[in-house]
């Protein structure tokens, strides 16, 4: 397959100021300035009706906004107006994705790729391009209709990347999916990524998320309450979490461990492990380490474990907006 060459620029792919969306007295979506940079897999993640899905559908022209601006690749959306230049940089998979089950893969890929105004022979290359992107090769002379429900969201992605938009919108795109499917889904995206697209993807399964994101954003009742690099919500507790086990009694060994400097929060944990906070250097705490063994623990097992997406969420989520 050929990729399409990384972006160069610097120039932001998603910028919207102050963005609002109102329906009758109730803001769905209330002041947010997003930025997107080019490349990025941005999560979006939130409670059900936190306008995770009206921000995406802003951001797609769908829905028009109350207030606020939306620049895509540099370029103002106009309210009112078609915006065709824009349209044309963006691919939208909503979480309802349409298909037409009489229609082969092949033919359901022709019909929107012509839509798009594609035409020979890029549009006999690019059908095969995108049919080898999501596996379906073997079934591309398939009616829709006997396709599982893992091919058919594959066969949606095709069908909303066949115009090779420069930012991707995919709304739960992996709602539904048995866990081999999703990690179909996952090899996919991080394929499009390395084609040069930007993608916002918005989806309740932050395991899935934390596999491929490079930035997070939180909402919360219609606020952007939380926008930043994965790797900088990953450092940005000073306090590491310890856990280490040994071939003696739990009890000992937490004794042991809270006579240190450094150590807060040691606990036992339901496995007969012992799990610490640490504020010191990773020179103090290999020290901790050497002097456990030193003093006659037979240490099996000490390692630093990292916050999930999920402790994440739920830390900097619900805690800004209580």
């Amino acid at each position: 397959m050929t990729e399409a060459p990384a972006v160069e620029t610097t120039q932001l792919i998603v910028e919207t100021t102050q963005l609002t969306k109102q329906f009758d007295d109730q803001n769905a979506v209330a002041a947010v300035n997003l930025q997107i940079s080019p490349g990025e897999i941005y999560g979006l993640i939130g409670p059900n009706g936190a306008g995770k899905t009206t921000l995406i559908r802003m951001l797609a022209t769908i829905d028009e906004p109350t207030a606020g601006e939306i620049h895509i690749g540099g370029q103002r959306l106009i309210r009112d107006q078609a915006n065709p230049s824009i349209k044309q940089q963006i691919g939208f998979l909503p979480d309802d994705f349409p298909l037409y089950d009489d229609l082969t893969v092949w033919d359901y890929l022709d019909y929107f790729a012509r839509l798009y105004y594609l035409k020979e022979p890029t549009l006999t290359q690019r059908i095969q391009e995108v049919i080898e992107l999501v596996s379906l090769e073997d079934k591309q002379r398939s009616p829709i209709r006997q396709l599982s429900r893992g091919m058919k969201q594959r066969l949606s992605l095709a069908r909303t990347v066949i115009h090779r938009p420069t930012l991707l919108l995919l709304d739960e795109p992996v709602s539904g999916l048995d866990p081999i499917a999703r990690i179909q889904y996952r090899q996919t995206i991080k394929a499009l990524q390395r084609q040069g697209m930007t993608i916002l993807i918005s989806s309740h399964i932050l395991s899935d998320l934390e596999d491929f994101c490079t930035a997070i954003g939180i909402m919360e009742q219609g606020r952007l309450v939380e926008s930043s690099q994965l790797r900088a919500l990953y450092g940005r507790d000073s306090q590491r979490r310890i856990i280490t086990a040994s071939l003696g009694e739990a009890a000992a060994l937490q004794t042991a461990v809270q006579a240190f400097d450094g150590v807060q929060v040691c606990e036992v944990l339901p496995d007969q492990k012992i799990g610490f906070a640490f504020a010191g250097t990773d020179v103090e705490l290999a020290e901790v380490l050497r002097s456990l063994i030193q003093s006659g623990h037979a240490i099996t097992e000490f390692h630093q474990t990292q916050e999930t997406l999920e402790d994440i969420f739920i830390k900097l989520g619900y805690q800004k907006t209580a």
